[in-house]
């Protein structure tokens, strides 16, 4: 008897000790998390103050070899007949490095930049024909100060009182590879505006509307600019005298400005509708008094509607829902002013042009696509793409038809590391579009282009 009543007296001694010690366990358990609850929290806080007092760097680095042939069968420049004629270039070797910035130093408010480089292996260092000066050797001679920079913008976001976001930013916009061409240039997402009427960089502002609580995925911006400052600007002194940044009277020398409307129409994220209207005020021309290039020859209007399918059907199968598709319509119309010739005509002109394609899984790597597209602008097709969309100049202004086929896929399984094979073939009906040149003629050619290009690309 006395030995049960001892077990007993020491089980209930070891369950008290052990109920006392777990409870002891769990305080210093709770305690901790506490501790480290506190710990997260002052670490948040360093690292979103940290975050704002500092610009965050991203890098885009691409090196690309390109194949280029013209075949001239029908073609005269400046008097000269080069029918018959070919040219090309068996390697063309270039590299291009963006360097993205991004800054937030308070809510509400963002900064975002971009320095850009961009030459041809062995070239010559800013298209000085001095075989001494090469584009890799001046950044180790004191030779200038250039500096080029591609994007430099702020934007201010913030909510109307009945809850309607909005935004508005000043600098030179981010107005590449913009809608459908994002595709093509293996981007995931696309810049701005809709390529196929705008490529090029622009100073500009910009205000915004989000529309999403009326229409789903809908906004509306208003982009106003100025594409190129009048002559007479350049210096302090000149056989005027003394009238710094005074602009030289005359019709050459007009400022040209720009008014651009665009938005989405609808995004559900399947389908998705975007548009764009562009004014063009004091477009380039010519004088027909004295045949010289105007900088206030007329107006010139722009648009665009362009529709994309991200993914076919609804979860049919893995390959259609990773198919896309997409087509986009476009019309300029050039309206020369009085004494003044626009596309070589004194009367209105009007372009148009159509842009379809699709991409789909390349069914060999983990997220490759494979993309075909095609182009067609008639003879007074004119959009504004001084950013050539290929070393050919831009395949989305071509005046005549462009077929392309391309290949985007990762290297070794990095996403950080891709690759691109694209074939381009362009077939010009009449004379190349080159940098919205509104005083050029338009006359009929037959010009074969073709293009072969391959890329490497590291982004982190």
């Amino acid at each position: 008897m006395k030995l049960i009543t001892l077990s007993t007296v020491t089980i209930l001694t070891t369950s008290v000790i052990y109920a006392n010690a777990t409870e002891d366990l769990r305080k210093q358990v709770a305690e901790l998390k506490t501790t480290l609850q506190e710990m997260q929290e002052q670490l948040d806080k360093v690292q979103e103050h940290d975050a704002k007092d500092n610009i965050k760097f991203t890098v885009d680095f691409r090196s690309e070899y390109n194949y280029i042939n013209y075949d001239y069968d029908k073609y005269r420049y400046k008097g000269t007949d080069l029918s018959g004629t070919s040219k090309g270039n068996n390697a063309l070797l270039t590299t291009r490095l963006f360097l993205n910035m991004k800054s937030s130093p308070v809510d509400k408010l963002t900064f975002t930049g971009q320095l850009a480089a961009y030459g041809v292996w062995g070239g010559h260092a800013y298209g000085f024909e001095d075989p001494t000066l090469k584009g890799w050797s001046v950044s180790s001679k004191a030779s200038d100060t250039l500096f080029r920079i591609r994007q430099a913008y702020f934007v201010y976001s913030d909510t109307f009182s009945n809850g309607l976001p909005y935004s508005f930013s000043i600098g030179r916009r981010q107005s590449t590879d913009g809608f459908l061409a994002n595709h093509r240039e293996g981007n995931t997402e696309p810049g701005s505006p809709l390529a196929h009427i705008t490529n090029m960089e622009v100073d500009a502002a910009m205000f915004k509307l989000d529309l999403n609580k009326y229409i789903k995925g809908s906004f509306l911006k208003t982009v106003v600019g100025r594409a190129h400052t009048g002559n007479g600007v350049e210096t302090i002194y000149d056989k005027g005298g003394y009238r710094p940044y005074a602009i030289e009277d005359g019709d050459t020398n007009e400022n040209v400005d720009f008014l651009v409307l665009l938005g989405n129409l609808y995004d559900n994220g399947q389908h998705k509708v975007m548009f764009e209207h562009a004014s063009i005020f004091n477009t380039k021309g010519k004088n027909i008094t004295t045949g010289a290039v105007s900088a206030d020859a007329g107006t010139a209007y722009l648009d665009a509607i362009s529709y994309q399918m991200t993914g076919v059907g609804d979860m049919i199968n893995d390959f259609l829902d990773e198919t896309t598709l997409f087509l986009s319509l476009a019309r300029t119309q050039y309206n020369p002013d009085s004494k003044h010739t626009l596309l070589g005509s004194r009367d209105n002109k009007t372009g148009y042009s159509i842009w379809a394609g699709f991409t789909i899984p390349d069914m060999i790597t983990e997220k490759g696509k494979l993309g075909f597209e095609y182009n067609h602008g008639t003879k007074y097709w004119t959009p504004m793409t001084w950013a050539e969309d290929s070393v050919m100049g831009s395949k989305v202004a071509v005046r005549g038809d462009a077929y392309e086929a391309y290949w985007n896929f990762s290297l070794m399984g990095l996403k950080n590391l891709t690759g691109q094979i694209r074939y381009t073939y362009e077939q010009h009906d009449y004379t190349p579009n080159i940098r919205c040149s509104g005083w050029v003629k338009p006359d009929s050619v037959d010009i074969k282009a073709q293009n072969l290009r391959a890329f490497v690309r590291y982004q982190y």
